[in-house]
């Protein structure tokens, strides 16, 4: 069995190559080629805490992936110097069910979600998109950061974090890092932050709307990665009434996003102004942005496709790379 550490999965997973697969995982998903049970829901109310246990299968023209993650989100972990996010990728041979190989998953998660992001940013962001604002100084800011400077040539970059310090210190370390530019602007207020934006990316854990609808350009696209949750919302009702919608998975997002969820309760849309999901777009049989001035929103809450892809991805740049650890399993 391969085991590959945070610093392994780094290296066999550039970011150019996950959305790539990540493009291709969607558009399994969507075509019926994927075996994907909603994700289980452990809560551990003594910590504020939720472990989600992940299992797929997807089939591609390239590959076959067969992975389960188990991923737990605990708000308190930073106060006692650990990550938020503690997670690890089980990874099967698809042909034999044979265990292959154990991913430390944080790092796996934060780069598929990213990638996720820079897929739809890649096929609905304007194509002279240079502008981009990032809510959340977080790990999964960081790569929302790169695969959104990966897809577009992005010449100014705005991050804003309740906590400013943390936002000046994502600035600090994560400017001119690959295809980021060098000079990253805090932002002391929301609006700042996105009057100018041509993409923005949130990847928070807030339960209200991380900015005020009027303050929008026509024509932005916004990637939604946080609102894992029925109480969680990122993105104003008012933005989501007016903005194309598209998604990651239907079910999963009507069944556990606060953004969409709280909006049609309140009765401002309903299930079908979801235009298509990702996998649709890219395979051609649903349209994406159709104009200049439409808002596009992409709403994702993580699909476990994104996963076993990453992971199948991960483990043969590995040995194509040496990376990793054999043992005995």
């Amino acid at each position: 069995m391969l085991i590959l550490s945070a610093d392994d999965v780094r290296k066999a997973l550039p970011m150019k190559q996950a959305i790539d697969a990540m493009k291709s995982a969607y558009a399994a998903l969507s075509a019926g080629n994927a075996e994907i049970p909603l994700r289980t829901r452990i809560s551990i109310p003594t910590q504020n805490a939720t472990s989600l246990f992940m299992p797929a299968y997807v089939h591609t023209p390239d590959t076959e992936a067969l992975a389960v993650k188990v991923v737990s989100l605990f708000p308190e972990n930073p106060a006692k110097g650990l990550e938020f996010i503690q997670a690890a990728v089980l990874v099967l041979d698809a042909g034999t069910g044979r265990s292959i190989a154990i991913l430390e998953g944080s790092s796996l998660t934060a780069i598929r979600t990213g990638a996720g992001s820079g897929a739809a940013i890649d096929l609905l962001a304007r194509k002279e998109a240079e502008t981009v604002a990032i809510f959340g100084a977080g790990a999964q800011g960081r790569t929302q950061l790169e695969a959104a400077c990966t897809v577009r040539k992005i010449k100014t970059v705005w991050i804003f974090d309740n906590d400013r310090k943390k936002a000046e210190e994502f600035a600090g370390t994560m400017a001119g890092r690959g295809p980021i530019p060098s000079e990253i602007k805090s932002a002391p207020t929301s609006k700042q932050a996105i009057e100018e934006a041509d993409i923005i990316c949130t990847a928070t854990t807030s339960q209200e709307p991380v900015f005020n609808d009027t303050f929008l350009k026509p024509g932005t696209h916004i990637s939604a990665i946080g609102s894992y949750t029925p109480e969680m919302q990122e993105i104003p009702a008012e933005t989501i009434k007016r903005a194309k919608v598209f998604v990651d998975s239907r079910l999963a997002v009507l069944a556990e996003s606060g953004d969409l969820i709280k909006s049609i309760k309140s009765g401002l849309i309903t299930e079908g102004h979801i235009k298509a999901e990702l996998g649709e777009v890219y395979a051609g049989s649903k349209p994406g942005r159709q104009s200049g001035s439409e808002i596009t929103y992409f709403k994702s809450v993580g699909v476990a496709v994104q996963d076993a892809m990453a992971a199948d991805l991960a483990v043969r740049n590995a040995r194509t790379l040496n990376l990793g650890q054999e043992i005995n399993f």
